[in-house]
């Protein structure tokens, strides 16, 4: 059985304390995890200085090389996994195993960080807005004619990481050639994407020093928060509000992400059908990004029994299936609790299961020896009603009725929304959007909200959140 250890500071180290991981169909133990309790987190991390001390040795340039390097370990080479060793493929089996997530998907979110990891100079302009990155080699230096400054927020960076999606690793990969080591806790079910990712940045050269790999319960994860001094924050609307509010914690819980229709264009909904389906069900509805909202002046209905006849044709299939478009859940009992709330929201006046009458069958269902949630549109003639502005983690969507006032309080009607496409040519609805701190990122014209650009801030901009600003001079 394989057996994941902690790294610490580099150097594996088997925990006498150890969890199972379960194959997530047939429930068997699958691999096994060493877990690093609070105590020795938080020993480990009285040496953030050391860490960093081992990174400030080499350049932003040479890091950067590092990172292009690693990508094609990550993606080709056979690396250390434990006392074993990881091939690609084992890699795609592994974490399917654990997670459910088909092999198509597996392979597409490995390319999705690998473009993160040799496009590192382009992303790097984007969050610190074309800076000379050699500024955080020196100290300091000039741009435009002007002096900057910059000071690092923290010696480490603590990630507390999920187990949706192999992608969210694109979110922290930046921060090492930004000179800032790293403390990581994994998902319950995803161990193997971080792991890889140190294993490859090693072998590229990055120093051991600015690893730790902590798999531990929440005790752990508190500790790697209260221990660094700027960390990343996953977690559902119950985990996050320990933290939330912590400018030192960059929170990434979910995303009410929505397509929102100007009354201009909504009557042209059929020509956006692609875009909508698409912000909906792509990685199997996982991401925060994934739109589960769609607002609508007008032709709600319409749009919405149309959208299901779309997503109905999205059926489970075998993890190794090449056309595998969702993911079974890891525990049954997450996926029946998602249904019974759907269907207890439908029981107030003013939602619809469009889906329901056009599959002719239920929601939840057992296939291939595992449980699914099949796509899911909901029709809402208000948006006060309970399923309006609901997210799950399966392509789950409110088509949502606005009213002509609800139109003209755009976006505090929307409430918090982290990816927002806006399908209108109503400057001064565009305007509203900008202009506000409700939406994270803003897609102006047919883009789906899961459509990604690397070089743009999400939920936050990691060169802000790790270094601070100072004022600066010096004398000729």
């Amino acid at each position: 059985m394989v057996h994941i250890p902690l790294i610490r500071r580099g150097r594996n180290y088997r925990s006498l304390d150890v969890a199972g991981i379960a194959h997530h169909a047939t429930r068997e133990r699958f691999a096994e995890v060493s877990q690093a309790n609070a105590g020795l987190i938080r020993r480990d991390l009285l040496a953030q200085n050391a860490m960093r001390a081992a990174l400030a040795r080499y350049s932003v340039e040479q890091l950067m090389a590092m990172t292009k390097e690693a990508a094609q370990s990550f993606q080709h080479d056979t690396l250390p996994l434990g006392d074993s060793e990881q091939t690609p493929d084992d890699y795609v089996l592994q974490l399917s195993a654990t997670t459910g997530m088909p092999h198509v998907m597996v392979r597409r979110n490995m390319e999705r960080l690998v473009s993160v990891m040799e496009n590192l100079p382009e992303i790097l302009r984007g969050l610190t807005r074309g800076l000379d990155l050699g500024i955080l080699d020196h100290g300091f230096g000039e741009a435009n004619g002007q002096a900057f400054s910059f000071y690092p927020n923290a010696q480490a960076l603590g990630v507390v990481l999920p187990s949706n999606s192999p992608g969210v690793h694109g979110l922290w990969i930046p921060a090492i050639a930004m000179k800032m080591p790293l403390v990581i806790r994994p998902g319950g079910t995803e161990p193997w994407t971080p792991y890889r990712l140190i294993q490859a940045l090693m072998k590229a050269g990055v120093p051991g020093d600015a690893f730790n790999y902590f798999p531990s319960d929440h005790a752990g994860a508190g500790e790697i928060v209260r221990h660094t001094g700027r960390s990343m924050f996953f977690g559902d609307l119950g985990a996050i509000g320990s933290v939330a509010g912590d400018p030192r914690v960059e929170v990434h819980g979910p995303g009410y992400s929505k397509v929102l229709f100007g009354p201009d264009l909504s009557p042209n909904w059929r020509d956006y059908l692609d875009v909508i389906a698409g912000s909906v069900a792509d990685n199997g509805g996982r991401s925060c990004v994934n739109a589960s909202g769609v607002w609508m002046p007008s032709h709600g209905r319409e749009l919405a029994q149309d959208l299901a006849e779309r997503l109905v044709a999205i059926e489970p299939r075998a993890a190794d299936d090449p056309a595998a478009e969702i993911s079974p859940f890891v525990d049954p009992r997450v996926a029946r609790r998602i249904s019974e709330q759907i269907d207890a929201g439908l029981y107030e006046a003013g939602a619809e299961d469009v889906t329901m009458a056009v599959r002719g069958g239920p929601r939840l269902v057992e296939a291939h020896g595992a449980t699914f949630l099949l796509p899911t549109v909901i029709h809402c003639t208000s948006s006060g009603h309970p399923l309006a502005n609901r997210e799950f983690l399966f392509p789950f969507v409110s088509v949502v009725d606005m009213t002509a006032d609800q139109m003209a309080a755009v976006p505090e009607c929307l409430g918090p929304t982290l990816a927002a496409t806006a399908l209108t040519n109503d400057q001064a609805l565009v305007t509203r959007l900008l202009e506000s701190d409700l939406v994270g990122r803003l897609n102006l014209g047919p883009l789906r909200t899961n459509r990604i650009a690397w070089d743009q801030p999400h939920e936050g901009n990691l060169f802000d959140h790790l270094y601070g600003r100072r004022a600066f001079q010096l004398a000729n």
